[in-house]
């Protein structure tokens, strides 16, 4: 497996020197606009194809290879996988991008679901997030985005009631195949258990928050509301990964 980064110059994507490289007819414009998509792409993926990017943007995938070179001549540090795709540099990060006002609403109004969830964790995490995204805002979709937010209303959890303060915790022992020692209650119990747990998916019903897990103690998958875990520990220790989708394990389950 060979690997070759062909520019390693840590330069922010210089947007001007495209400009420069090429007209500034509609085919350039909109090739412009493709290429940053591109890069939006690298960034937001491990490990991005050709024929994925082709697809994606309809063109060939002669036209990507075309743009990777682009990118790469304008100080874009890109990663070549052989046999496999693109990636960008590790570390390498692009300037934030602007949203529009129907993509900031977008996330004022997804904000206002997530204000009535019922994890603690999960709404801190979200509310950081979204007040780094609101910094980078324009002056004029920060102000409707404000207006916005305090005219809409989530007919659901009227209450805010909190449950559960381990949604953060799991979804990080999940994406990285981590063991996660829990002391669960069992409805109708006076005690508690103790678990050590594989992470697999996890879901919302009713309002509440399930993690679906590999229990090592019942050895099969079980699972567990988050309102009945008492602790939960990350460990250090990582599981194998199950080869198997969600949709693939409710398929096996007859759902």
């Amino acid at each position: 497996m060979g690997f070759r980064s062909l520019k390693l110059t840590l330069n922010p994507l210089n947007s001007c020197s495209l400009f420069n490289s090429y007209g500034m007819n509609d085919n350039e414009t909109s090739r412009l606009s493709r290429l940053t998509a591109i890069l939006l792409q690298l960034q937001s993926n491990r490990l991005v194809t050709a024929t994925s990017l082709a697809a994606k943007f309809n063109v060939s995938v002669r036209t990507i290879y075309r743009d990777i070179r682009a990118l790469e001549q304008s100080g874009v540090p890109i990663v070549t996988e052989e046999g496999k795709g693109y990636s960008l540099m590790e570390g390498y990060r692009i300037p934030p991008v602007t949203f529009s006002e129907r993509e900031a609403n977008a996330l004022i109004t997804a904000e206002q679901f997530v204000l009535k969830n019922k994890d603690e964790s999960f709404i801190k995490d979200y509310t950081d997030a979204i007040t780094k995204i609101k910094s980078v805002l324009r002056e004029s979709t920060k102000e409707g985005a404000n207006l916005l937010s305090d005219r809409i209303a989530i007919d659901q959890n009227s209450s805010y009631d909190r449950t559960s303060n381990y949604l953060s915790s799991l979804q990080l022992a999940l994406t990285n195949f981590s063991l996660v020692n829990m002391e669960y209650q069992k409805e109708g119990a006076n005690e508690t258990s103790q678990r050590i747990v594989e992470s697999f998916a996890l879901l919302t019903v009713n309002e509440n928050w399930l993690l679906l897990a590999f229990c090592r103690m019942r050895k099969e998958f079980r699972f567990f509301r988050l309102d009945r875990i008492k602790r939960v520990q990350v460990l250090n220790e990582r599981f194998e990964p199950h080869n198997m989708t969600l949709m693939e394990y409710f398929a096996k389950q007859g759902h």
